[in-house]
Order: structure tokens, then C-alpha cells, then sequence
């Protein structure tokens, strides 16, 4: 298994002023969409969202969405460690994605690239 990428996850109150912001720290353009009931902008690492409480709440309890290059081979591996499944394999906007609650209660989200 092998972590390509990293985006930090950040629940913001402005998604306009948080997308300047941070394209600014990135200098990269943000890539915004709707997924799960939120705004969300992608620029650089980072992935900003707003929205009503339940889901922003849902989706800010995932710690990071970590990119991996074989996302099957990776929930194997990741199960097989220790790790529990919390959604299955999925299609989203930015690939096949899962959820999984590692071993010490920490919740990333694998996307496979």
C-alpha cells in the first residue's frame, strides 16, 4: 500500500473567503462541487466545505482523504491490520472512494487514483 496524496479536510463558515484564501497559500485554482449535501472546494491539499450542521458534521469526522494507487489492495490490507470498514467502495466526483476506522479510532477516507 502506498499513500500518493494527502488533502486536509476543513469545515469553514464562508466557502468564498476560504477558497481565496487558500488558493492564495497554494496558488492553485479551486475546483469547486457539491457531494453529500455541502459546497466543497478543492485547491492544493487542502478541501474546505460548508453546509448544514449533520452532514459538515458527518464529513468533518473523516480526519483526511488519503489517495492511494490500488484502493482494493489497500482496504485488504488495511482490514487485515486491524482496520474496520465504515463505507464500502463507491463511486464519488474524484474517484472510488472508502471510509475506514483505524485501529485507534482515527477515520481516513482512501480514494483510489
Amino acid at each position: 500500500m502506498t499513500i500518493t496524496s494527502v488533502t486536509v479536510r476543513r469545515h469553514v463558515p464562508d466557502l468564498d473567503a476560504a477558497i481565496e484564501f487558500y488558493q492564495r497559500l497554494t496558488g492553485e485554482p479551486a475546483t469547486r462541487f457539491a457531494f453529500a449535501g455541502l459546497e466543497l472546494a478543492a485547491t492544493g491539499p487542502f478541501l474546505v466545505f460548508t453546509g448544514p450542521d449533520e452532514p459538515a458534521a458527518r464529513f468533518g469526522a473523516v480526519a483526511a482523504t488519503l489517495g492511494v494507487a490500488d484502493l482494493d489492495a489497500t482496504i485488504a490490507d488495511l482490514i487485515a491490520a486491524g482496520a474496520e470498514s465504515i463505507a464500502a467502495p463507491a463511486p464519488t466526483p474524484n474517484g472510488r472512494r472508502a471510509v475506514l476506522r483505524h485501529p485507534d479510532g482515527a477515520v481516513f477516507e482512501y480514494v483510489g487514483i
